[in-house]
């Protein structure tokens, strides 16, 4: 994809500098990337049954048949060097450009590819070992993320320390070769399925709290971990808490440097995807809706043939369009080097507010069908509807809440000073 004029980054705010050529922006694809997109296509459609109603986003975590096939499915991708597309090819991957790695997430998001847009050891584990990792590290971990047979979770939220993260108070106390961990972190998804974890614990209490902080690899079959679901909406547990009695880690597993573990977190939440997952979850479910207001009729006509109703499915599809965008301009400011502060904060606040707006229409056009569970024998779509709808509550607090969004946007974005 092909943006000018370039725009060029400086102190958080995007202008145009001198001498730039003006004219209309393009907006197309490289015939190369067209024909990536046509490989990852034709080969989901290969992988995939041509009848699949499946998420790319597992939801309950205590389903054994739901996780194995998704486990399958990363096999499976693994084998073609398609687990990290992004990755230089001397840790697995393909040395793809972001470009490229975004259209593969739409892609498969948009398939419903199971498990390929939650994997934490391709989004945020491999890639920080990469930047902060010992070889022997690199050498111990980045093959079996590649391969699909390692399950990583995320360590950082704690019931303190959620936006404001910090504040965590985990501690790491250091005993001979090892530090001792005590603590909880909570929000830590399929927690009871990851073989491995990135830990943030503070190490010095009396330091300032961007101080004093030290980033681990934790072995999740380490003694004195406890770990418990928590239960959502939907009745499902993908996230759980997690304690932690006298955990010990070795020193080989600290990440970077002692005390200055804020730095790799940071860095860490610096890898969030362009959030083009938003769009392409939202465009599948909107032609859902639309296929069902095409076929059910009232008062003797289809629902889609109702002005407002029509109106309101075009309109989530320009919506759709915006949030395709923005998604697309982070990756591309991203393959030129840039650093998308605001940007990405504009594109996961407008795609997570769009979900829950597409999800509360949903409900409303399906009337009491969209109440009905997966199984049950009117359920539309497997019951996705309403799922969709509890599932829709978190997406504006999870990865940073709309109000965190918007505040960025506003103090790096518009340059708005803080109140």
């Amino acid at each position: 994809m092909v943006f000018r004029p370039a725009a060029i980054r400086r102190s958080g705010r995007e202008w145009y500098g001198k001498g730039t050529r003006k004219g209309p922006v393009d907006f197309a694809f490289t015939a190369e990337q067209q024909a990536w997109r046509k490989e990852v296509r034709d080969w989901l459609r290969q992988e995939l049954p041509a009848d699949w109603q499946g998420s790319n986003v597992l939801e309950e975590g205590d389903d054994a048949t739901e996780w194995q096939s998704m486990l399958d499915f990363r096999r499976r991708a693994a084998r073609k060097g398609w687990i990290a597309v992004g990755w230089p090819k001397e840790y697995g991957g393909q040395g793809r450009n972001v470009i490229d790695q975004a259209i593969f997430g739409e892609e498969t998001t948009y398939s419903g590819a199971p498990g390929m847009n939650s994997n934490i050891g391709v989004l945020f584990a491999g890639p920080v070992i990469q930047v902060y990792g010992t070889p022997e590290q690199k050498r111990e971990h980045m093959p079996r993320i590649t391969s699909g047979e390692a399950v990583w979770c995320q360590g950082f939220s704690e019931p303190g320390a959620g936006s404001d993260l910090a504040s965590l108070q985990t501690r790491a106390v250091e005993d001979g070769d090892d530090y001792v961990v005590n603590g909880s972190k909570i929000w830590t998804s399929f927690a009871h399925r990851a073989d491995w974890c990135i830990l943030g614990t503070r190490t010095d209490p009396a330091a300032p709290k961007h101080k004093g902080i030290t980033f681990f690899l934790l072995d999740m079959k380490t003694p004195g971990i406890t770990i418990r679901p928590l239960l959502n909406m939907a009745n499902a547990h993908s996230c759980y808490q997690v304690f932690f009695d006298n955990v010990r880690i070795p020193k080989r597993n600290v990440l970077g440097e002692v005390n200055r573990g804020w730095y790799v977190m940071a860095t860490t939440l610096d890898f969030e995807r362009s959030g083009i997952a938003g769009s392409a979850g939202a465009r599948r479910g909107l032609e859902r809706l639309i296929d069902y207001a095409k076929g059910v009729k009232f008062n003797g006509r289809t629902l889609g043939s109702d002005p407002r109703i029509a109106a309101r499915l075009a309109e989530f599809q320009i919506e759709i369009n915006v949030a395709r965008m923005l998604s697309y301009r982070v990756a591309w400011m991203q393959s030129k080097g840039l650093i998308p502060n605001a940007e990405a904060s504009e594109s996961k606040l407008f795609a997570s507010e769009m979900g829950q707006r597409m999800a509360n229409f949903g409900t409303q056009l399906m009337g009491l069908h969209s109440q009905l569970d997966k199984g049950s024998l009117r359920a539309v779509y497997e019951g996705s509807a309403g799922r969709s709808y509890m599932l829709s509550v978190p997406g504006t607090i999870a990865g940073g809440s709309s109000e965190i969004q918007r505040n960025i946007i506003a103090s790096r974005g518009l340059g708005l000073p803080r109140g």
